[in-house]
């Protein structure tokens, strides 16, 4: 029985190899892209829900109005972690978590490296891998560290780290108490090493206050306990310790990920909208796949009909050539599927780095499997299903009279599918190019401030206590013409500040939230800004600058002040600040946001931790750098000196619409081009159907020209209506994208003309070649037989 399968199947695809290629080919390309994007798609909806009592792990959330509107945030105090473990008994255990970087030294090895501080609960929560130690007492000593494997392999080699001493930013050491499995790619943490949470109080780092927000505070529910119950008990905690009106909520680690996006104070969207979308891109390509196997099987029914009129007259009920052509269907979907496996492996490094991931598939896995054969089960029914029925449903009387054709419908299913696969591909193009012209838009946004041949280093070591003097041997040098101490990167916004008060404010006006920078001297002469009223900062100069205030255009409207210089701004438990100038606004957070927040650059009260410098444009960037690295070694001989220059970290904050504009144009190059492998396997089907007909026209007298015309314009038909469509279709979803972004085009109308132009030319390619052929053809051949 097996054999009477698998016989005639092999001989129908031999026998039509040119349309079987195209048909496997086609189902293999759309398999392996949605196996690829199921696999980013896999690791996105895995992130921070693989742990054992990820169903128990919540994070703190803040929330309050700010500036009129509610507002949430993952940052919270200090207090809060004790507070909930003693005072709530649904809390089984809590940890506070907050990212540092320090020089790690072993050695002569010197390495600046990502860490964290954690308390000794963190490990137990997250039921991290030790390799070595023991989780629930490995952060329990105030000198005790927790190493990667990786970071461990680069400090210790092959040697035990256990019980070693690490010197963490050439001050302290810390005893290595164990060593952690390197992290998955699925999680949202990123560290090499920990520290225990006890060492912030011995470098006074974070005050005991309410009001500051240090860390990020996981907390482990019990068995049973309700969330919602929880969130009613906790969210007055902060305003029972202090002044501040701000509440706090949970919200399950599981979605931290993928819902961070915060709308009014509610959690509700983020990266699952890009997820979403792009599982229905990984269905519409299949679909499309799957509608070229529908096309070309249909179209290759009179050759199969005599076949079916056959085995109908032989006995064989429409049931058994329905599962007959479906099992076929299933056989070149499993055909397909190897193939696509391959494609998937030859492409995963590159696809990697498009995403930014580190994508694998896992053949030990049974779930992999097991979805392997749905996947192929699903692909070949949904793409034979059609094919099958209509193939089945052929006439034996009809069939031997060659009666059972409707050539000249004017609407028929294949046509319509011909109609859907361009109409997505349609969408897919024309979202791909407002994508483009979104991040160009924003790009060529000015950002109020000259990029060009500036570079920040952070702040390390002897470098705060050397500063003057590196300072003045960096100007003396040529190596650089300005340079400026900051409390945060020109490109990042590093915290907020509110509570002030000034002559004509209210109590309301305490809650307008101001991003905070600072400089010494030379701000605008380094950075660039431009200057509207007043003077810059320069406590060399001017002494009493510690205490200056620049404010930016969008502060000096939020305060309401007609005349800004001069005036006084209070803060309770800091000396009164006076304005001495106003600057344009510039942009440090993000090029798509229409609005720039209220903005204080402060004279040197808070501490520095960048050092922004102006290189000389007149020596070569290597020289300058090479002069800098030498000052800096100088002064601060235990770290190596790293820096950033600010245009390409500026870059970097259009890295994610990028990313998706290069998938979205990848996908539809697939989608555009499965398509016209279809489109060809049709034309060629056309072609020869219509040989004949093809044949006595030329004897008519008409040319190449007027049959190729012929031939192509029932397509050219199909692809309009598909333009007409999708146009409407893209308008929609790409608004809506669109409305994500406050600083954005308007959508113009050519952008449409261009699409629908685009893909007339890349039909009218695809099936010319074979109208030209036909109509080239020695009608002698075709009407030799009349």
């Amino acid at each position: 029985m097996i054999q009477n399968f698998f016989k005639p199947t092999v001989r129908n695809l031999w026998r039509n190899k040119s349309f079987s290629i195209i048909n496997i080919a086609g189902l293999a390309i759309g398999m392996s892209a949605a196996i690829l994007i199921l696999l980013w798609v896999q690791n996105e909806l895995s992130t921070d829900r693989f742990y054992k009592n990820t169903s128990r792990l919540y994070v703190m959330y803040n929330r309050d109005r700010v500036a009129g509107e509610w507002q949430a945030w993952n940052f919270s105090s200090k207090m809060l972690a004790p507070a909930l473990k003693q005072d709530y008994p649904e809390v089984d255990k809590a940890a506070r978590f907050r990212d540092v970087t320090f020089l790690v030294t072993v050695g002569e090895k010197h390495l600046n490296a990502q860490g964290a501080f954690a308390d000794s609960s963190f490990l137990d929560m997250f039921d991290l891998s030790l390799l070595k130690g023991n989780a629930a007492q490995s952060l329990n000593g105030s000198q005790d560290i927790v190493l990667t494997q990786k970071l461990a392999i680069k400090l210790f080699g092959n040697e035990d780290p256990m019980g070693k001493i690490v010197r963490i930013d050439s001050t302290e050491n810390f005893i290595v108490t164990g060593v952690l499995r390197d992290l998955p790619a699925n999680t949202s943490f990123d560290f090499e090493y920990l520290l225990p949470w006890a060492y912030t109080t011995k470098l006074g780092w974070f005050g005991d206050s309410w009001d500051f927000n240090s860390a990020t505070t996981y907390v482990l529910l019990k068995e049973g306990a309700s969330q919602a119950r929880f969130d009613a008990g906790v969210k007055d905690i902060i305003i029972k310790h202090s002044k501040a009106t701000t509440q706090v909520f949970t919200q399950p680690l599981s979605r931290m990920y993928l819902y961070a996006k915060d709308d009014n104070g509610r959690l509700v969207g983020g990266r699952i909208e890009i997820v979403q979308l792009f599982i229905v891109i990984a269905i519409f390509i299949l679909l499309i796949a799957c509608i070229n196997f529908m096309n070309l099987s249909t179209a290759k029914s009179e050759v199969r009909a005599k076949e079916v009129g056959i085995r109908k007259v032989i006995g064989a009920n429409k049931v058994s050539l329905i599962a007959r052509f479906i099992g076929e269907s299933i056989f070149v979907s499993f055909t397909a599927f190897i193939i696509a496996l391959s494609l998937v492996q030859l492409c995963l490094k590159d696809f990697d780095q498009l995403v930014g991931k580190q994508l694998y598939i896992d053949y030990s896995n049974l779930y992999f499997w097991l979805f392997a054969i749905g996947f192929i089960l699903f692909t070949g029914i949904i793409a034979g299903s059609y094919p099958a029925f209509y193939l089945s449903s052929f006439n034996p009387v009809k069939v031997f009279k060659g009666t059972f054709r409707h050539i000249n419908a004017l609407v028929t299913p294949r046509k319509v599918l011909v109609v859907l696969q361009f109409s997505f591909a349609l969408i897919l193009i024309i979202s791909t190019i407002i994508v483009e012209r979104q991040i160009k838009y924003a790009q060529g946004r000015d950002s109020g401030y000259n990029k060009d041949n500036l570079v920040f280093t952070f702040t390390q070591g002897d470098v705060p206590k050397n500063y003057d003097l590196i300072k003045h041997d960096l100007l003396s040098s040529g190596a650089v013409t300005a340079m400026t101490q900051s409390a945060s990167p020109i490109t990042r916004r590093w915290g907020g500040d509110w509570g002030f008060s000034w002559p004509g404010s209210t109590e309301e006006d305490k809650k307008i939230e101001f991003v905070p920078l600072g400089s010494d001297a030379d701000f605008i002469k380094t950075i660039g800004v431009t200057l509207k009223e007043g003077r810059d900062i320069d406590v060399y100069k001017y002494p009493t600058d510690s205490t200056a205030v620049l404010l930016n255009e969008s502060a000096v409207k939020a305060m309401r002040l007609k005349d800004p210089v001069g005036q006084i701004i209070r803060h309770e438990g800091d000396p009164d600040r006076h304005v001495i100038g106003v600057v344009k606004d510039f942009i440090l957070e993000s090029p798509y946001e229409s609005k720039i927040n209220p903005m204080m650059i402060t004279g040197p009260l808070r501490f520095s931790q960048v050092i922004h410098l102006k290189l000389n444009p007149a020596n070569t960037t290597a020289d300058n750098l090479a002069k800098t690295e030498k000052v800096f070694k100088q002064y601060n001989p235990q770290y190596p000196f790293d820096y950033v220059f600010a245009d390409e970290s500026y870059a970097r904050k259009f890295e994610n619409e990028q990313r998706i504009g290069k998938l979205a144009a990848l996908f539809a190059g697939l989608t555009i081009f499965i398509s016209c492998l279809g489109l060809f396997g049709l034309a060629t089907y056309v072609a020869a159907n219509r040989r004949k007909e093809i044949g006595v026209r030329k004897v008519l007298g008409a040319t190449v020209a007027n049959i190729t015309l012929l031939l192509s314009k029932d397509f050219i038909h199909l692809v309009l209506i598909s333009i007409v469509i999708a146009s409407p279709i893209a308008f929609i979803a790409m608004n809506r994208w669109l409305q994500a972004f406050s600083y954005r085009l308007q959508i113009s109308w050519w952008v449409y003309i261009m699409a629908g132009l685009l893909a007339v030319i890349i039909a009218l390619i695809t099936v010319s070649f074979q109208a030209i052929r036909a109509a080239t053809a020695n009608p002698v051949r075709s009407l030799r037989s009349e």
